[in-house]
């Protein structure tokens, strides 16, 4: 985000009285790390992946061209990549039933509010990182 984009949308959300996370670059994953942000009140939005998946590759690009159209996504959504060849088969993998790489999920406190698996359409991948807009300002 540019720094000049990002002070007139804090201004903006400051004025408003919404939150600001304000995270420039996802988070790498660390165990602890999603219930910390999740106590926190976050909105996050988990993107399962693996450096060598081509399906992962591409939803990385339609997620980087919507956060720079729209840069209330990053500014309110915590996002976290989480290295599928680390913990993919992790317990929190294993308990939010994860079937693959490329899965993308949106939680909010106690809550899944939504998830694509292996999808990369533009339209999709927008109406999910809208939900996690919404319950993030909400």
């Amino acid at each position: 985000m540019k720094r000049r984009d990002f002070l007139v949308l804090s201004a903006v959300a400051a004025a408003a009285g919404l939150p600001m996370q304000a995270h420039a670059a996802p988070l790498d994953y660390k165990p602890g790390m999603l219930k910390d942000r999740l106590n926190a009140g976050e909105t996050v939005f988990l993107d399962f992946k693996a450096d060598w998946c081509g399906t992962c590759q591409a939803q990385e690009r339609v997620i980087k061209a919507l956060k720079e159209e729209n840069p209330a996504y990053e500014a309110n959504i915590t996002f976290i990549n989480v290295n599928w060849d680390v913990y993919g088969s992790s317990q929190m993998a294993s308990r939010m039933k994860i079937p693959r790489r490329s899965t993308l999920v949106v939680l909010k406190g106690d809550d899944e509010l939504g998830r694509l698996v292996a999808d990369t359409r533009e339209d999709k991948i927008r109406a999910l990182m809208d939900v996690a807009l919404n319950a993030s300002t909400a």
